[in-house]
């Protein structure tokens, strides 16, 4: 019998990541140390240790304490991105279209 296998990803809402990277910062700030802290948050929500260093350091890239794309940047690509593949559908249609009717033209007329 087949199993419904289902995904075992969490989905954090952004107060939940704000949250995580604030009590980071805060946990930072207060030691001096930067080293165990996401580890020690992270194991205090119950988050995944990954999960929360990358909402850090993208925090850090926002910003602009780190090199990096924003997240203002990343969602302008995609959107530039999209609207990319969008044109070049409606390109390959044209073109077809365009082939199409030029030989419906060469063909003798009766």
């Amino acid at each position: 019998m087949g199993s419904i296998e289902r995904s075992t990803q969490r989905r954090y809402t952004p107060e939940e990541k704000a949250q995580a990277v604030r009590l980071v910062r805060q946990l930072q700030a207060e030691t001096g140390i930067k080293h165990g802290s996401v580890q020690r948050v992270a194991d205090q929500l119950g988050y995944g240790v990954e999960s929360v260093r990358s909402w850090v350091k993208q925090a850090e890239i926002d910003a602009g304490d780190a090199p990096g794309v924003t997240t203002a940047e990343a969602a302008r690509i995609r959107q530039l991105e999209q609207e990319n593949r969008e044109l070049r559908r409606a390109n390959e249609i044209l073109k077809r279209a365009s082939a199409f009717f030029a030989a419906e033209l060469d063909r003798p007329q009766r």
